[in-house]
């Protein structure tokens, strides 16, 4: 017969519980994306292999037990928010990856506060998630709006000086709206004035409404505060439009260029923070990428991302001993220096953002490429300590200054 527990064995084991069972069990990471909408192809499953191929690299070095699991947020913040908390409270999720679409974003990552869970970013943009909503639980690695609005308008500007007047058609949430206020600005400091602007509702599949009030605004620049299908969508439209005005994609991603037609994107530029031809190590990792992807794609830099990010967090896991008290994981990862085979070295501030060089891109022409993923060629590079905003001026509270 078995004796039951005094009160204060039973605290004890409660007490003991979440790291014991982590350390008798398996460490779970989730990752929250978009599985079957929009931004599917960009994050998806391909950033759910990222993940599972990070695991498997790690476990070269550490006998830690790893699982993925992984849900679809369907772009909506209540339902990332509901799959957050089912997770921390009764899967036992150690840390949640991706989260594209910045309202879900925001909302997971007030969650991971609240419970002192680990939460990273790599499909997330908005850049208040490391200013004044930033998180003592929270890592944003691989790009915000603020390095690629500030970024694209200044290097578009430094090519064609002329082209100071901008209209913006705009993803209607929280990271179209930053991005838009991000590429304004730098458009406004450098001379230029913003014409007008509309805001499209995520997954639009007709544009032709916004595209007309663009072009009747005579802009010299019709920018693309959006990203992913939605993006593609808007330039594949604007083609079919005859639009002549200067077409500027402030996210453009690996995945975007076969989805316009590598002829029909020839010549556009783009901010990546990484690309799969780096390197002879990039190369051979991204080759075996796409050889499990369910599509054969190749990974874009959110999706490197997972993987770099997945593999930092391990390595803190494993130097504090557990995963079980969030921020001090966190604390772990920004002591420690980046370093990994497709990001390199880096390092992760105060605030939460993860630093490195980003890479200006140009879409080859179809004669310039040798296989089908070969699809940018790298035409500059942005140093990390450039990259991304300063770190006095995002108002973050971890921050002292």
């Amino acid at each position: 017969m078995v004796k039951p527990l005094t009160m204060a064995a039973l605290l004890l084991a409660l007490a003991a519980g979440p790291a014991a069972a982590e350390q008798n069990g398996t460490l779970r990471i989730g990752v929250l994306n978009d599985m079957s909408s929009v931004y599917s192809d960009f994050q998806g499953p391909g950033s759910v292999l990222a993940a599972k191929m990070a695991i498997e690299d790690y476990a070269k070095q550490s006998k830690r037990k790893v699982e993925v699991i992984s849900a679809d947020h369907q772009n909506k913040p209540d339902v990332g928010a509901a799959i957050a908390k089912q997770w921390f409270d009764t899967e036992g999720v150690d840390m949640v990856i991706d989260l594209p679409n910045s309202a879900v974003a925001l909302a997971v990552s007030d969650i991971g506060r609240a419970k002192n869970k680990v939460v990273i970013g790599s499909g997330a943009g908005t850049s208040a998630l490391t200013g004044e909503k930033c998180s003592p639980n929270f890592v944003h690695w691989t790009y915000d709006t603020w390095s690629f609005g500030h970024g694209t308008a200044r290097g578009v500007l430094a090519q064609n000086p002329n082209a100071k007047n901008w209209f913006f058609i705009t993803a209607d949430y929280a990271f179209g709206h930053d991005l838009e206020k991000q590429a304004s600005d730098e458009v406004v400091a450098e001379g230029g004035k913003i014409v007008g602007s509309v805001r499209a509702p995520l997954g639009t599949s007709d544009f032709s409404s916004f595209l007309l009030q663009a072009q009747a605004s005579k802009a010299d620049v019709i920018a693309l505060a959006n990203a992913g299908g939605d993006t593609v969508n808007t330039i594949k439209q604007a083609r079919d439009f005859n639009i002549t005005q200067k077409i500027v994609a402030v996210i453009f991603d690996l995945q975007s260029v076969p989805a316009v037609g590598q002829k029909a994107a020839g010549g556009l530029t783009a901010i990546n923070a990484w690309y799969w031809d780096l390197n002879d190590a990039t190369r051979a990792w991204s080759k075996r990428y796409a050889a499990q992807h369910p599509k054969k794609m190749y990974p874009n830099h959110m999706q490197a991302g997972v993987y770099s990010a997945v593999l930092h967090y391990l390595k803190a896991v494993d130097k504090v001993g557990s995963p079980a008290d969030g921020k001090a994981v966190v604390d772990a990862m920004k002591a420690m220096p980046t370093d990994d085979i497709l990001y390199g070295k880096g390092t992760i501030r105060a605030d939460g953002r993860k630093i490195h060089p980003l890479y200006l891109l140009q879409v080859k022409s179809p004669e310039e490429s040798k296989s089908e993923w070969d699809v940018f060629k790298i035409v500059g590079t942005i140093p990390a300590d450039k990259a991304f905003r300063p770190l006095a001026e995002g108002k973050c509270p971890l921050v002292k200054m």
